[in-house]
């Protein structure tokens, strides 16, 4: 059995969350409340509730670039890392780095 993760942060908006969550990312959506929802995040969950964000400041360094921290990533094969970046650059989403 693989080690999962359980990961619950603040968002201001859970409409916004569950378009990029569910809509963008393809996270199926669990449980939720009026002010809370949980997400299956590619095997792991998170869930996000209503709040005050965690405040990101660029203070680390990734090759040339200064990235926000705290910041969450995730290891993926590279095919499925390739679908994940298509998805995210035909959806818009802005980048710090570029796939």
């Amino acid at each position: 059995m693989k080690s999962l993760f359980h990961l619950a942060y603040h968002v201001t908006d859970l409409d916004v969350a569950r378009q990029f969550y569910g809509g963008v990312l393809g996270c199926p959506e669990g449980r939720s409340t009026d002010t809370w929802v949980d997400f299956n995040f590619f095997g792991h969950q998170i869930s996000l509730h209503l709040g005050e964000p965690f405040k990101t400041t660029n203070t680390g360094k990734v090759g040339d670039h200064m990235v926000p921290m705290p910041h969450l990533g995730l290891v993926l094969s590279l095919p499925k890392w390739q679908e994940l970046a298509m998805r995210l650059t035909d959806a818009g989403i802005d980048f710090v780095l570029n796939p």
